[in-house]
């Protein structure tokens, strides 16, 4: 396969774990939460969130929709929700269940680094942007600083994810909580995605961006001649 062609595949491969980051940064369906079900014919609350929103839903559970797997839900199941923006940055009061502590820094640290991945992402794509628009050695140079940019994003994407995912272990162990179960939902398999497929094609094109090997073994990487990408 040309080196052009797999450059291609690659850029491909990194708009859609881009894709994949930001729909995960931006929803808030990381983790469900939900509380033991005593009762059939009662409403329950389960909550959902990400790293800006906690929503509450407050389901009716009968023995016919219970489901053991999920216990208060599936979320999917009808029911009245509430969503509160978590205040990061602002002094305040917070949602209700990120009063405590440990999990208020849990989040602020989740979506503090989502935010460099953002950012990461944004410079490997000027980066990109500026190699499909230059000309000879300074359209190559540029494909070495973008693919870094990427696999740094990947980077920081896979921290936020382990970060969250110690904050909803830290949630349910708390016996301040009423959360009982827990499973990680769309969001957090977007942002799971997007970590490998950044990390992984920012890889690759930082590899096709490097010099040819060298023919002869007398030869080193310095020596061997540029390949063009045309």
């Amino acid at each position: 396969m040309h080196k052009r062609t797999k450059i291609k595949i690659a850029i491909f491969v990194l708009v859609v774990g881009m894709a994949c980051m930001f729909t995960a940064v931006v929803t808030d369906h990381w983790a469900v939460l939900s509380p033991q079900v005593v009762r059939f014919n009662e409403t329950c609350e389960a909550a959902h969130f990400g790293l800006w929103r906690l929503c509450k839903k407050h389901i009716y559970i009968t023995e016919q929709n219970y489901d053991k797997e999920h216990g208060c839900g599936p979320i999917s199941l009808p029911g009245d929700e509430n969503c509160t923006y978590f205040r990061h940055f602002n002094p305040g009061q917070d949602a209700e269940i990120f009063e405590y502590k440990t999990q208020k820094e849990y989040n602020i640290s989740a979506a503090a680094i989502s935010i460099f991945s953002l950012a990461f992402m944004i410079l490997g794509s000027l980066c990109l942007l500026g190699s499909c628009t230059g000309k000879g050695k300074g359209r190559d140079y540029l494909l070495k600083p973008a693919g870094m940019f990427f696999a740094f994003a990947g980077i920081c994407a896979f921290i936020s994810l382990e970060v969250m995912r110690q904050s909803v272990k830290s949630m349910i162990e708390s016996k301040d909580t009423i959360w009982i179960a827990y499973y990680y939902a769309w969001s957090f398999a977007c942002a799971c995605s997007g970590f490998v497929l950044l990390f992984l094609a920012g890889i690759a094109l930082l590899v096709l961006s490097m010099p040819q090997m060298p023919r002869n073994p007398w030869e080193t990487c310095m020596d061997a001649e540029p390949e063009q990408v045309e």
